[in-house]
């Protein structure tokens, strides 16, 4: 089985870093009163980072991609979760975010979850849109 942090860790902590956000966003609109294109900007922005994150399962991806994809045995072989399938190699990639295991039955496993490359996508789109309005909204005065 993967260690529970490779599981549970990147919806848990994505959460954690949206409420902690929560927090200084909703003093700085209070306090601000920051137009809507520039909230949605700092959404957009603040959305493709947790996303990335979790994406990259908090840089486990960089740091040792072998503990995402299996459990190590006794004598130091990563096998796959539940199976008799031993870890050949594993393909990480930055962007979009991509930590692909390679298994000795031939199969490959995606262990980047799956809400997180729309939500790094749409975070992107968004504060490329809202940016782009704040840029015209300030030509125009």
């Amino acid at each position: 089985m993967v260690s529970l942090f490779a599981f549970f860790g990147p919806p848990a902590i994505t959460l954690l870093l949206f409420a902690v956000g929560a927090l200084p966003y909703a003093l700085w609109v209070t306090r601000r009163k920051p137009s809507r294109p520039a909230r949605w900007a700092v959404i957009g922005i603040a959305t493709a980072i947790a996303a990335y994150g979790a994406g990259t399962v908090y840089g486990l991806a960089f740091t040792n991609p072998l503990d995402v994809c299996g459990n190590k045995t006794g004598n130091g072989v990563y096998m796959d979760a539940g199976r008799d399938y031993g870890l050949t190699s594993v393909s990480v990639d930055s962007f979009p975010p991509s930590i692909t295991c390679h298994w000795t039955s031939g199969h490959n496993t995606e262990e980047v979850w799956f809400w997180t490359l729309p939500l790094l996508y749409a975070g992107l789109a968004c504060s490329t849109v809202c940016l782009a309005l704040l840029m015209n909204r300030t030509r125009r005065s």
